[in-house]
């Protein structure tokens, strides 16, 4: 059955987006995710202002930012008579004259991120008597997500059940096609949510000697040891593969740079109580470019610590 309105946050979204145009003619509707610093595009219903999903902006540059700490207004007619909204720096970014925005928060009443609206110039002050409307969608659309994130546990589940037949035969980690259908998976979260994710990529030192001068049997050990010490070091909810003969990975879920960091030094303990050694790249996920780019750039950094040949 296909998603409908209420029944699917992203579907909601689009909906609810699509309407508050037509109603109140506003020519950027938005739905962002505040996480830490940065405001992530989420979905946008764009008419002339070239903004799509994954776009990052400082969140203290924003006026949502002063509309949350209740600086200014829900909705400001001619946000250049607000002061917090007209000495806002994303004002230098984007031409803003009027502006609407409400929190999305999630059961705890912390905040997930904003439902908001800019247009060019001023509207009619006639649209301030909209803020119920605005607020209600907003509530609407907190709900739906809250909804979404709770059941996310149970999904990812599912999807590691399905996955387990796709697992390296030495090592009992997922092997490539488990690792890539995982994160093809993960990025479809990251990007509906604006989830936080990493990707630790390494590659095991001296394991072409040991299989020459030791045997497959004792290369093989240490893939099992390094394998074992990788899990340990990951959390539950990590996905941990081994991609190729030397190659292992781990995708950090709804992790940001600072959990990953964190990451980087438990695999690095953990290898050296082994005697192992490995070279290790770290990469956080940016909301422009997705996982795939991640991965991408954490090879990238484990080939520059390799010496050269």
């Amino acid at each position: 059955m296909e998603p409908t309105f209420f029944s699917d946050f992203e579907v909601s979204v689009a909906a609810a987006l699509a309407f508050l145009h037509r109603r109140l003619g506003f020519d950027l509707l938005m739905v962002a995710r505040t996480e830490g610093d940065d405001w992530i595009v989420l979905q946008a219903e764009d008419h002339g202002y070239d903004i799509a999903s994954g776009k990052v902006f400082r969140w203290t540059d924003t006026f949502c930012s002063r509309m949350v700490d209740g600086r200014g207004p829900r909705v400001a007619p001619n946000s250049a008579l607000v002061p917090a909204y007209a000495e806002a720096p994303i004002g230098r970014q984007l031409r803003i004259g009027s502006y609407f925005g409400v929190p999305l928060v999630r059961d705890d009443g912390s905040l997930f991120g904003t439902l908001c609206a800019m247009h060019p110039t001023p509207m009619p002050e006639s649209i301030a008597g909209e803020q119920g409307l605005v607020e209600l969608l907003g509530a609407l659309l907190s709900t739906i997500l809250q909804h979404e994130i709770k059941t996310g546990e149970a999904s990812r589940r599912a999807e590691r059940a399905e996955a387990d037949s796709q697992t390296d035969a030495l090592t009992g980690l997922y092997n490539r096609a488990g690792w890539n259908r995982l994160l093809a998976l993960e990025e479809n979260r990251c990007r509906r949510y604006g989830h936080p994710a990493v990707i630790l990529k390494m590659e095991l030192e001296g394991l072409d000697e040991i299989n020459h001068t030791q045997g497959h049997t004792a290369g093989d050990a240490l893939i099992e040891r390094a394998a074992a010490e990788l899990r340990s070091a990951a959390r539950t909810a990590d996905v941990v593969a081994r991609l190729g003969a030397d190659a292992l990975a781990v995708l950090g879920v709804e992790c940001d740079r600072t959990g990953g960091e964190a990451l980087v030094k438990r695999v690095h303990t953990a290898l050296s109580n082994s005697d192992i050694k490995a070279w290790v790249g770290l990469a956080a996920r940016d909301p422009m470019y997705g996982l795939a780019s991640a991965f991408e750039e954490a090879d990238r950094l484990v080939e520059q610590e390799k010496p050269p040949t």
